[in-house]
């Protein structure tokens, strides 16, 4: 329900969520409206100014609105009208969803569906690179979040964490990961602790996470290990003010090791604790938490 009639500008909360074919735009609309915003699909991005125009006259001061290439090549409007709705003093914020073209295809194959950008003699990868490079804008414009290995479960805590965050504010969001399944899409600044000695090796280590005590001591214990955590404390404390001052809403820093169980989750975990006294921090584990899901 309408919270309250002609709203201005800087009292309505508008989320763009956009994304490849496939990559979980439903589900995150869906998180969005139990959340109680009101959401609109497959929106031609022409339309956005007179759909939010009509919306907040209307009273409602929480809209979601997905819009992708399935309303063809006005996309490519996109950042400008997002832009102009930003000038006019609307917290206008945008949720892309990426995934990789193998889960992709995956996806597609077991659902049976076909692609907004199928014919014209395309084979269903060369739409997905196609589609890709439609929304590549797009993508830079807010919060990227990697679908590839995440469950559904997952992927609805993740939406729900960022909605809830302070928009005026930096959020750091520090996430380890496997390097054995891939880079996230998602990662602005990527750090390799591949060099660092394994847990793994350690049969009494090897079932537990860099969360536990007893992973952690043992990292804690090597010099390189030490330095290393320093070193990234220290480039990420001199860098952070220059990414404050270019007005970045989200700052995502992967930490990456071979299995993303035990050294990548101790410097995520203990890099988020460091910072969260100067920002807004999330932290995710992507392999734990697929594991988990």
């Amino acid at each position: 329900m309408p919270a309250s009639t002609n709203p201005r500008n800087e009292d309505v909360q508008l989320i763009l969520v956009s994304g490849l074919s496939g990559s979980g735009k439903s589900i995150a609309l869906n998180v969005l409206e139990d959340a109680g915003y009101y959401c609109v699909d497959n929106l031609p991005a022409l339309l956005l100014p007179q759909v939010t125009g009509y919306l907040q006259h209307a009273g409602y001061t929480r809209v979601a609105v997905a819009i992708d290439v399935r309303g063809g090549e006005t996309v490519n409007e996109l950042p400008g009208l997002v832009a102009g709705l930003q000038d006019r003093g609307m917290d206008a914020r945008v949720i892309f969803l990426e995934t990789k073209t193998d889960t992709l295809v995956k996806r597609f194959s077991e659902t049976r569906r076909r692609h907004p950008l199928s014919g014209a003699g395309r084979t269903l990868t060369e739409c997905i690179e196609r589609e890709r490079e439609m929304l590549a804008d797009i993508g830079a414009l807010g919060q990227r979040i990697d679908t590839s290995e995440l469950s559904p479960n997952t992927l609805r805590t993740w939406i729900g964490d960022l909605i809830r965050v302070d928009r005026s504010r930096l959020t750091l969001l520090f996430q380890s990961f496997a390097f054995k399944h891939g880079l996230p899409l998602d990662a602005d600044l990527v750090f390799d602790v591949r060099c660092l000695p394994n847990p793994h090796y350690d049969p009494k280590l090897r079932p537990l996470t860099g969360k536990d005590a007893a992973v952690a001591a043992f990292i804690e214990s090597d010099a390189g290990s030490r330095r290393m955590f320093g070193d990234i404390r220290e480039f990420l404390e001199n860098w952070l003010p220059c990414y404050v001052a270019d007005n970045r809403s989200y700052l995502t820093v992967a930490l990456g090791c071979t299995g993303g169980q035990h050294r990548s989750v101790y410097f995520t975990e203990r890099l988020a604790r460091h910072f969260q006294t100067g920002f807004q921090v999330l932290v995710r584990h992507r392999e734990l938490e697929t594991r988990e899901g």
